[in-house]
C-alpha cells in the first residue's frame, strides 16, 4: 500500500522503521510537526521522524496546521492509500481525514478504551495497572475513540519507568502496526468498536502536578514519580530551591535509627551514605537527584555536598488541580500521544 506516515518523537521511530522496512508497503511521504528548539541550547531541531525520513530518502511535509490548503493539496496529490499516525501531535481536521481511501489509523499505548488522551503510559503507572498495552485503531472525529483493529499485551513491571514502559510498546506496538496494515492491504482485518464501558482519560501531566507530597504513602510517591520519569520529571524543594527527583527505592531499608519515625519530607543520611526521606507511611530511598542548575548525581553524592541537617525537609506547594476530562465528542480527533517528550 502507498502510506503517508505521520509521527514526530522518537517513540515512533520504530513503528516508522518497520514500515520503511517492509516488502508490502510504500512510506511515499512522512508528516510531522514543524522544527522547534530543543536541547539546552534550545537550537532549532527537526524532530526525530524527520531526521529519520531524511537519512531514508523520504520527503516530509511539516505543515503548521493539517488543516492549511497547501497541506490538504500535497496529500491529496500523494494518493495515499492509508495513513499510518503515531504521536503525530496536533489534530486531524475531516478534510485530511478524508483523503486516503482507507482512513487515518492510530498506533495508541493503552488497551482502549482505557487511557483516552495524551499521555497513556504515565496515567497507566500512576493508576498503578498491573497490564498495559498498545491499540491500533482508525480515526474519527473524537478522542481515541473510533473502532480498533488490534491490539498487544505488556506486563508493568514494579520498577518501570514511563520512558522503560513507552520503549517496550513502541516496539511491539509497532510488529502490531505493521500487522494490521498488512492485514488492511488484503481485507484481512476489520475494526471492532469499542466497548462503552470501561472508558478513561489520559491528560498530559504538567510540571505543577508531578511536584511530590511527602504526605502521600510511599507507594504513591513511587509511582508518581516513576510515571514522571523522564519528563516532566518529578521534583521537591529544599532549602527553597527546586530538586528533580529520579525513582526512589522502596521496600525493607538499610538498618538504621535514622530512618525511624522520620515525619513527611524529613531527610536522614544513613550509615552508608545512602539518603532517606519520610512519607506518610515508610520512608523511601532517593534514587538520582538533581539541584538546581545543576547535573544528574547520585543521593549519597547530593547529600555529602548539601550536608542535610535534622531541621532540612523537602517541601512541594500543593499540586494543582486536575483537568476535567473531555466531552465525550470532541472537536476534532486527537491523533497523537504525548510520548515522553518533555512530555
Amino acid at each position: 500500500m502507498r502510506l503517508v506516515f505521520a509521527g514526530t518523537p522518537a517513540v515512533a521511530l520504530p513503528s516508522l522503521r518497520a514500515l520503511i522496512d517492509s516488502p508490502q508497503h510504500d512510506v511515499v511521504a512522512v508528516v510531522t510537526r514543524p522544527d522547534r528548539p530543543a536541547g539546552r541550547g534550545r537550537k532549532v531541531t527537526p524532530p526525530p521522524v524527520h531526521l529519520l525520513a531524511d537519512e531514508a530518502g523520504i520527503p516530509v511535509l511539516s505543515p503548521r496546521r493539517p488543516g492549511d490548503p497547501e497541506f490538504l493539496a500535497a496529500l491529496t496529490e500523494l494518493a495515499p492509500d492509508c495513513c499510518p499516525v503515531v504521536a503525530y501531535g496536533a489534530l486531524l481536521p475531516p478534510a485530511a481525514l478524508e483523503v486516503p481511501r482507507l482512513g487515518w489509523v492510530n498506533l495508541h499505548f493503552s488497551l482502549l478504551p482505557a487511557f483516552r488522551g495524551a499521555a497513556p503510559v504515565q496515567r497507566t503507572l500512576l493508576a498503578g495497572d498491573d497490564l498495559t498495552g498498545a491499540t491500533v485503531f482508525q480515526i474519527e472525529a473524537a478522542m481515541d475513540s473510533g473502532p480498533v483493529f488490534g491490539v498487544v499485551t505488556e506486563l508493568v513491571r514494579p520498577s518501570d519507568t514511563s520512558g522503560d514502559l513507552l520503549g517496550r510498546l513502541a516496539d511491539s506496538g509497532a510488529r502490531l502496526l505493521v500487522t494490521v496494515l498488512d492485514g488492511l492491504a488484503d481485507g484481512s482485518v476489520q475494526a471492532v468498536p469499542q466497548p462503552a464501558e470501561g472508558v478513561s482519560f489520559a491528560p498530559k501531566l504538567t510540571v505543577a502536578q508531578v511536584g511530590v507530597d511527602w504526605a502521600r504513602p510511599a507507594l504513591a510517591v513511587d509511582r508518581l514519580i516513576r510515571a514522571a520519569t523522564p519528563a516532566p520529571g518529578a521534583w521537591t524543594t529544599f532549602r527553597g530551591r527546586r530538586l528533580k527527583l529520579g525513582p526512589v527505592r522502596m521496600g525493607p531499608l538499610p538498618a538504621d535509627a535514622a530512618t525511624r519515625g522520620l515525619r513527611p519530607g524529613q531527610l536522614a543520611v544513613l550509615v552508608d551514605g545512602s539518603v532517606a526521606v519520610g512519607t506518610g507511611t515508610d520512608p523511601v530511598l532517593l534514587g538520582e537527584v538533581r539541584p538546581e542548575g545543576r547535573a544528574p548525581m547520585a543521593a549519597a553524592d547530593w547529600a555529602r555536598g548539601s550536608r542535610p541537617n535534622a531541621d532540612d525537609q523537602l517541601i512541594t506547594p500543593p499540586p494543582e488541580a486536575e483537568p476535567a476530562p473531555p466531552a465525550a465528542a470532541a472537536a476534532g480527533p486527537v491523533a497523537a500521544v504525548d510520548g515522553g517528550r518533555g512530555a
